[in-house]
């Protein structure tokens, strides 16, 4: 039996507004740092400050959307999110300056979190329905990555465009930045309007328990606050491949568009990366997919950390390094909300369940940049960039501890449970 159409357009504009949302804060930042530095005249650590504006506000959003998002249709939660979102573009269009920056970022903060993170979440979740967790988080990601790569790949093409080569000058500069502020701010209104439209409401569902009694009996859960572990630590390499474009102009000697069209190009491995995992994770279950994940962080970033580019092969393994490192990034993006299935969290509370593990597994919005940007600064060059991928490193055997721990209380639970079925057979 296929399924029926509107099931797949559905999940189509939840890819695209999953990415939409979050392109005018992260893209921008992610795709076209050095030149965003240099419109506004700041420094990594500077432009870390900013990003932890949108982090504190963040934290504090994640955790009323959750049973917002239980309680409320999605695709009104989600249309009124970026429509806010877009809403911010023009300020620093127009009043390009560091403490207009801080305080769009901060708006940003609420209108990209409290009102549409957890509904996603939920709308993905029932989406996938019983038994295709995997798949569902998996397209929702990959999906956003290939969403997110387009985007950039065009942006690329304005930002180059507008400075006539790949050189660019401050005027140039200014009129490029904008161009992609302006593109970007134009997808997020369209991506509100096919949420208002095209997203069908949930059904009716039967009378829950208060919204105190969903909290209180999801922060028991010890598995909770795994996942919430797992979360932080996969971010947190998330947020780490911002830097790649630094990188790229740092150590590798790109210019800035050639950097842009680089992280562009790995941008493009999220799709294949984040599916595959998904249906792998289908099929092995989630939990065995995560430490996987989190080990292939550790080991590229070691490397990274150890090996300095030059001709011939040492440059060819550290960009390939870099590439391991951001598939092993998105195949985690992929498949850490599938747990919530394993974990067995009730479909009702899962809003509340991910406003929860959203407040600890994306603290990184509040620190991560301010440190990585520290750690760059005070070592200019190579060296800044060695101690950032030790830094990745650890981080990334934390989540491997994390992952296994959470794959022992799943399996014990599922054993026990097992046992007491045969039991009550018996």
């Amino acid at each position: 039996m296929t399924e029926p159409r509107s099931r797949w357009l559905g999940i189509l504009v939840l890819i695209f507004a999953g990415e939409t949302i979050f392109a005018l804060p992260f893209h921008v930042a992610r795709f076209f740092r050095p030149t965003l530095l240099a419109v506004f005249e700041l420094d990594n650590a500077g432009l870390g400050d900013v990003f932890a504006v949108y982090g504190i506000v963040a934290m504090l959003a994640y955790f009323p959307g959750g049973p917002i998002a239980d309680r409320f249709s999605p695709r009104r939660l989600m249309a009124l999110s970026l429509f806010a979102t877009a809403a911010g573009a023009p300020l620093i269009v127009l009043w390009p300056d560091a403490h207009v920056l801080a305080l769009v970022y901060g708006l940003w903060g609420a209108s990209t979190i409290l009102l549409f993170w957890a509904a996603m979440i939920r709308a993905t979740r029932e989406w996938g329905q019983a038994g295709a967790q995997g798949l569902a988080f998996g397209c929702l990601d990959g999906g956003r990555g290939l969403v997110a790569a387009a985007m950039a790949s065009v942006g690329v093409l304005l930002l180059h465009a507008s400075a006539g080569g790949d050189v660019m000058d401050e005027a140039t500069r200014g009129e490029g930045f904008a161009i992609v502020v302006w593109f970007y701010c134009a997808l997020t209104v369209i991506a509100g309007l096919a949420c208002w439209f095209l997203l069908d409401d949930p059904p009716p569902t039967q009378a829950r328990p208060r919204a105190r009694d969903d909290v209180l009996a999801t922060l028991r859960k010890p598995e909770v606050w795994l996942q919430a572990a797992i979360v932080v630590a996969a971010y947190c390499g998330y947020k780490a491949v911002d830097n790649v474009g630094v990188y790229a102009v740092d150590v590798l000697g790109m210019n800035e568009v050639d950097a842009a069209a680089f992280t562009a190009r790995c941008a493009w491995l999220r799709l294949p990366a984040a599916v595959l995992a998904g249906m792998l994770a289908d099929r092995l279950r989630a939990r065995l997919v995560v430490p996987l994940g989190f080990g292939l962080i550790v080991l590229a970033s070691a490397l990274l950390g150890l090996l300095a580019p030059s001709d011939g092969l040492r440059w060819g393994i550290v960009v390939g390094n870099l590439g391991v490192t951001f598939v092993a990034v998105y195949a985690l993006r992929g498949v850490y909300f599938a747990l919530l299935a394993e974990t067995r969290v009730p479909t009702a509370t899962t809003g509340t369940a991910v406003g929860i593990i959203s407040v600890v597994g994306f603290a990184p919005d509040i620190f991560y940049a301010s440190l990585a940007g520290r750690i760059l600064d005070a070592h200019p060059g190579l060296p800044g960039h060695q101690h950032h991928f030790w830094l990745l490193a650890g981080i990334g055997g934390l989540g491997v501890a994390a992952s296994l721990i959470l794959a022992r209380r799943i399996t014990a639970a599922s054993t026990s449970s097992s046992a007491g079925l045969a039991s009550a057979g018996s």
